[in-house]
């Protein structure tokens, strides 16, 4: 017996977080694209007509002909994805909850709010048990929202995850080289970054510094008891395509010893592999042995994209240790992130099945 696909709808369908969400979502097993919504200028359009396409190969043939609506509540899907920019994504998302819809935001508006869930499926499932709570608070039906982090903290916390677990994190120090396309297109303008490197990114040192209290927080009795460990961020952009790298420092309550780091690290495995996910890695976490890896033109692709990759573990004359790792900002760091915590609630029972 097949079972009938959830429909979905893309906001920010043209974007770079809409377009990655597009070329993830073609044959998804799962889901399929039922609506693409974008800004009033697009609105009419065919996506190909819209669309400045900025992925690597051509524009996915089921998408081409679509024609882009407005972002407002009337789509005739079963959840929306959300990749909208920061400055109209939170009442746009409000909007579609209160309508009924599932809502899975890329956006930060609603990250740090007390009944949203900041949910990466490897790390802090338990807090989906949020939602309800968020339903009843907010007034909604069957509509609720769901977030993922930031691109820069999604490779981070992955790392922190089963450090903290088993070792007891006590103070973390990152500093970030974050690549062009985490700041959308057309992004960076030429003259700012040939030849240069930008140590500011607006609001960027903050969400790092916060988000991965919350998603290693502990949910307890209706809420989440931020993770007790303090971090400090750094962020550059570079001159990079795709992929950020982070020089990483960490201290331990329990400082244990180097071979027993990575074994935790390689060994990270939870409930998505567990639950055979359609976007799930296969390994979250790939470490490797090279002195000069990870590197983002190398290694941003291990895992298609889905995986935080470390190297370079070594001790650290002022923290106990220091690392790199890097991370695909646009597919786990984004788009790849979202699809995930739909699965995660497909599997789970949470979405409504199609009629």
């Amino acid at each position: 017996m097949t079972t009938k696909k959830l429909r979905v709808g893309v906001l920010g369908a043209t974007g770079t977080v809409g377009q990655r969400l597009i070329q993830l979502l073609e044959n998804h097993p799962w889901f399929k694209v039922g609506a693409i919504a974008a800004s009033d200028r697009s609105v009419g359009k065919t996506f190909q007509q819209a669309c400045p396409w900025k992925i690597s190969g051509p524009i996915p043939e089921y998408i081409r002909d679509q024609t882009l609506k407005s972002c407002k509540p009337n789509l005739a899907v079963d959840l929306v994805f959300s990749g909208l920019p920061s400055s109209i994504a939170g009442q746009v998302e409000i909007d579609f909850a209160r309508a009924g819809y599932p809502v899975l935001s890329n956006s930060r508006n609603h990250r740090m709010e007390e009944d949203v869930p900041l949910l990466v499926p490897e790390i802090n499932p338990s807090h989906l048990a949020l939602i309800p709570i968020q339903k009843k608070r907010q007034g909604y039906s069957s509509g609720y929202i769901i977030t993922n982090p930031n691109c820069s903290t999604m490779a981070l916390v992955m790392a922190l995850a089963p450090l903290h677990q088993r070792f007891g994190l006590e103070q973390v120090n990152v500093v970030t080289m974050q690549a062009l396309s985490g700041a959308g297109y057309p992004g960076v303008a030429s003259l700012d970054i040939i030849d240069n490197v930008l140590p500011y990114i607006d609001g960027e040192e903050e969400k790092i510094e916060t988000e991965p209290l919350k998603i290693l927080g502990e949910y307890q009795a209706g809420k989440v008891i931020l993770a007790n460990f303090k971090i400090s961020a750094q962020c550059h952009r570079v001159n990079v395509q795709d992929g950020h790298l982070e020089a990483v420092s960490v201290s331990f309550r329990h400082c244990p010893p180097q071979h027993q780091l990575v074994e935790a690290l390689s060994g990270f495995s939870s409930l998505p592999q567990e639950r055979n996910l359609p976007s799930a890695p296969r390994f979250p976490i790939v470490y490797l042995e090279g002195t000069d890896r990870p590197q983002p033109r190398l290694d941003r692709h291990l895992e298609k994209g889905m995986a935080t990759v470390i190297g370079r573990l070594r001790p650290c004359s002022i923290f106990d240790y220091k690392f790199d790792l890097l991370g695909h900002n646009t597919i786990r760091g984004a788009a790849g992130a979202t699809l995930l915590n739909a699965e995660l609630l497909w599997k789970k029972g949470m979405l409504q099945s199609p009629k």
